[in-house]
């Protein structure tokens, strides 16, 4: 069993996440017509508040909430139709308190005006390397960062863990030169961002070598091919099918978990972190 890094997370407006101890949810909040699980379902900002309030009672700590789909082949959003949907939202979220609330955004504008309508963090899928005046954005308003790897629109490496060393340390120069703490940045690997199925897996056998990097890990895999190709194409079988990745990565130290069905997999780590809790009471 590899031990989460143990870090406390500081985020925007003044707020801080410890991490490493337990498992922490972030619930998923797609605001668009064309996510590829639930697309359309929530791009109201009523609907999308309703789910909100739905996983944050059901144990989410974050709100991630994103105005574009990030599935293979979807068109993308201008930065002033992304703003249109996730601001109202964030604003309304962070007035109502409790959860953080993130932006799932590459855009740096839509980013600056997230933090300033209330959003605590901002997660960037191209790990500030597709719009790096990102990297400022988060620096100047401290907001907690997620940079993720992914393998879009470049050429990878073929070992997965040298690729995800290679992109995540020029993700964190790119961090580091705009004055970005590390006590405010988590690293994501991107399980399914361009990677196959072969990928994901030796991704997943081999998480715990990504503790090298230095920083808490979250993890994406919520009803994902990865999951589906195994398990099925439902809902229902795809959140059990994450469940048990995130069981997975929890004992290969994961701390983040951004998932679709939060009270799933809150009730399945409730397992892993009993098992991490015995294990560190050995040591």
């Amino acid at each position: 069993m590899t031990v989460a890094i143990t870090r406390r997370w500081q985020v925007g407006h003044g707020r801080h996440l410890d991490l490493g101890a337990g498992s922490v949810l972030m619930g998923i909040l797609n605001v668009t017509p064309d996510s590829f699980s639930d697309g359309g379902a929530f791009a109201a900002p009523e609907r999308a508040l309703e789910q909100a309030r739905r996983m944050i009672g059901e144990g989410a700590a974050i709100i991630d909430v994103g105005g574009e789909s990030t599935r293979p082949g979807a068109e993308p959003v201008l930065p002033r139709e992304e703003q249109a949907r996730v601001l109202p939202v964030i604003e309304q979220l962070a007035a109502e308190g409790g959860a953080l609330v993130s932006v799932d955004t590459y855009h740096a504008e839509t980013a600056r005006l997230a933090v300033a309508a209330g959003a605590h963090i901002v997660n960037d899928v191209h790990g500030l390397q597709r719009e790096p005046d990102i990297a400022r954005v988060a620096a100047e308003t401290g907001a907690g960062l997620v940079i993720m790897h992914t393998g879009r629109g470049r050429e990878k490496l073929a070992d997965v863990i040298a690729d995800e060393f290679l992109f995540l340390n020029r993700s964190l120069e790119i961090a580091r030169d705009a004055g970005i703490p590390d006590d405010r940045i988590v690293l994501d690997p991107g399980f399914a961002f361009a990677k196959g199925g072969a990928e994901n897996l030796d991704l997943m056998a081999r998480f715990g070598e990504l503790r090298a990097l230095g920083f808490p890990l979250l993890v994406g895999t919520s009803r994902k091919r990865l999951a589906r190709h195994l398990v099925g194409e439902t809902d229902a079988a795809r959140d059990i099918g994450t469940a048990a990745t995130s069981v997975i990565l929890r004992l290969k130290g994961a701390s983040i978990f951004r998932v679709h069905n939060v009270a799933v997999n809150r009730d399945a780590l409730a397992f892993a972190d009993a098992v991490v809790e015995r294990e560190s009471a050995k040591a």
